[in-house]
């Protein structure tokens, strides 16, 4: 099989493959370092939210070290820079003024902070989604490699998130609660900007959307399980519904971090195909017991401990994870292989290579 086909046959259900397939992001500085190390340029391709850059860029150096994918997504516009305010912070293209933190960036001024009403949401101005060049380097990826790999059209910030970064997390959430009107035509805003770019990237030729929208924190969800399916899952639904009309085959990945069990079956009901990234040590993550009752229903994508194990577990316990995760996720199929998430800077490279060589290793299927 070559790696269109192994993810394929996984992610559908469709038997087993030859082996568990194989996906990784990179953050910035594991990125340069790996390809300094095996003499691999790299390419950026700048999101119009920072963190998405490192899904969607340097394909060449994640195809050279094994991964069974290649992640594309939409850029900015040809030719255009985000603008720096004078202290160095990043200004998007959503008027969100960001900061590199620790480990990721972080929104210091959300630009509807003091909204209110519905006129205020509607009179924001939001980028064009299919403005000129922004699927320059998706449409460059899609071509060279969709016989050999398998594509994903990345669609990170689907909605609760941008919604809630473009007004500040307390705010956001007190003002959802109290059922504020601004929310809605706020949703609706966000969700038209994704929608849009999910059919050019379906369009031209990906084999799955990942959406992303994280719902839990460690210990639960953020918001109710009852709030969550009144406001967002008809509008994901709606959704889905559009793209699988385009294409039928394309599969839908839906990222959620976090505490999420109490949704999962409804991201199954409204035509998710695959949950990713299967955050492990929260309450309602047991491999075995997500793998029995929903295995018939999802595809599991993720699972390894980004936290604690690759930053600071040995290469044998990273084996050691990977093969367990792999025994119970990976019978029958469905699953892929990946951190819980973009792998960051306090990861060690050699557990970097440890951990895609455990997959390798004990992936094969008899």
């Amino acid at each position: 099989m070559n790696s269109r086909q192994r993810v394929l046959t996984a992610l559908r259900r469709d038997g087993t493959p030859d082996r568990v397939p194989l996906e990784f992001d990179l953050c910035r500085q594991l990125t340069d370092a790996f390809g300094h190390k095996l003499g691999i340029p790299i390419h950026y391709t700048t999101s119009y939210f920072e963190d998405v850059t490192y899904r969607i860029s340097a394909n060449e150096l994640r195809t050279a070290m094994g991964s069974d994918c290649v992640v594309v997504g939409a850029s900015l516009p040809r030719g255009y820079e985000h603008p720096h305010t004078p202290d160095g912070y990043v200004v998007n293209e959503f008027g969100m003024v960001m900061r590199q933190g620790p480990l990721y960036m972080e929104v210091v001024q959300p630009p509807l902070k003091d909204a209110t009403t519905v006129a205020e949401v509607m009179a924001h101005p939001f980028p064009d989604p299919l403005i000129e060049g922004r699927f320059d380097d998706a449409a460059k990826y899609i071509d060279m490699y969709r016989n050999e790999y398998f594509v994903i059209g990345d669609l990170e910030l689907t909605m609760f998130e941008m919604s809630w970064h473009m007004v500040g997390m307390e705010k956001f959430l007190m003002d959802l609660a109290a059922g504020e009107e601004y929310c809605t035509a706020l949703f609706d805003r966000v969700r038209d900007f994704t929608t849009a770019i999910g059919k050019r990237l379906v369009a031209l030729g990906v084999d799955a959307l990942w959406f992303g929208d994280d719902v839990g924190a460690q210990n639960g969800m953020l918001l109710s399980p009852s709030m969550w399916r009144s406001v967002f899952k008809p509008r994901y639904a709606e959704m889905f519904q559009e793209f699988k009309y385009l294409n039928p085959n394309v599969l839908i990945m839906f990222h959620t971090d976090g505490a999420v069990a109490p949704i999962l079956k409804d991201l199954a009901e409204i035509g998710v195909d695959v949950f990713n990234p299967v955050q492990p040590n929260v309450p309602g993550h047991d491999p075995q017991t997500l793998k029995d009752s929903l295995g018939d229903r999802l595809s599991f994508f993720g699972a390894i401990d980004q936290q604690q194990l690759l930053p600071n577990g040995t290469p044998e316990q990273i084996e050691a994870d990977v093969a367990e995760k792999i025994r119970v996720l990976g019978k029958g199929g469905g699953y892929m292989c990946a951190p819980a998430h973009v792998m960051q800077s306090d990861v060690p490279m050699e557990n970097v290579e440890a951990f895609i060589a455990a997959v390798k290793k004990h992936g094969v299927y008899a």
